[in-house]
């Protein structure tokens, strides 16, 4: 390994503490580095004037890994441009529960192992999501975590239907759906009710978000189904789509949603022998 991309969350690494530590570490090993932002700031936060900021993409052609210094919500951020150039992923947990990092920030020493190539690389599967109107594409986003379309703030119910390779399998009013990857099944789908699923699994999980009927419950499919989900009745209600957590697309009725696994797959790097279950019960401990 001869390059490595760091990409700190400046509102949790404060004065990139730890990116800045690791920078140290990888260095000693001979390993050269570049820090860069995942995502922009708001321009009322001071970045530290000592650091050299670099063009995350400009960087990510020739690199050999990419490392998140935050939560969950900075390597879904970093994950996008790190998959579409096939740059392996480690994640540094500077954030609350942290499933996808591999590291706590007190365990950065275990970095010097990636100048000896002693790690190893897991794939996790993607989902690739496209919304219409009348035919006409809205948005096309892939996904490591879900695709969620839930209610505005208004307390009332979203109508909606959900099929499995054109089979319609739930019909339902509720808060909304989640749709998600086994990587995702952590996140907000297990707040709604949805099982945990080993993230090296191949699944869709279709998670009903508070569904007014006793009937709807979460279907687990094989991640080579195409699922679809058709929003209903509104009215003067809205509904809205978030694809990782990203900005919301407002839906209307008749508007359709298609969900098929991703041509693209996340590396995630691991340094430990830790199996998820071990992950698991530590983070819930």
């Amino acid at each position: 390994m001869k390059k490595v991309v760091m990409t700190p969350n400046p509102y949790r690494d404060r004065n990139f503490k730890f990116a800045n530590l690791a920078e140290r570490i990888l260095r000693d090993v001979g390993i050269e580095t570049r820090i860069c932002l995942a995502f922009d700031v708001d321009k009322s936060f001071e970045l530290p004037s000592d650091v050299v900021l670099h063009d995350l993409t400009h960087e990510l052609k020739d690199a050999d890994l990419l490392i998140c210094f935050g939560g969950d919500g900075t390597i879904l951020h970093a994950s996008k441009a790190a998959t579409r150039a096939g740059v392996p992923i480690l994640g540094v947990n500077i954030g609350t529960m942290g499933f996808m990092a591999e590291l706590e920030s007190s365990e950065l020493k275990a970095l010097r192992r990636l100048a000896d190539g002693d790690y190893s690389v897991e794939e996790r599967m993607m989902l690739h999501v496209r919304a219409e109107r009348d035919g006409e594409l809205l948005l096309e986003a892939d996904a490591l975590n879900d695709a969620v379309i839930t209610k505005g703030a208004v307390a009332r119910i979203v109508q909606m239907a959900v099929s499995c390779d054109d089979v319609e399998i739930m019909a339902f009013g509720g808060d909304g759906v989640i749709i998600s990857t086994p990587t995702g099944s952590t996140a907000y789908s297990m707040s709604a009710g949805g099982p945990i699923v080993e993230p090296t699994a191949q699944n869709i999980i279709i998670t009903p978000i508070c569904a007014h009927d006793m009937r709807t419950k979460t279907v687990v499919t094989s991640a080579n189904r195409v699922i679809t989900v058709e929003i209903g009745r509104i009215g003067r209600k809205s509904a809205f789509l978030s694809v990782d957590g990203g900005r919301a697309l407002r839906l209307n009725t008749g508007d359709r949603l298609t969900i098929t696994r991703s041509n693209y797959t996340t590396k995630l790097v691991h340094l430990s022998e830790r199996s998820f279950f071990e992950i698991l019960k530590n983070k819930f401990r």
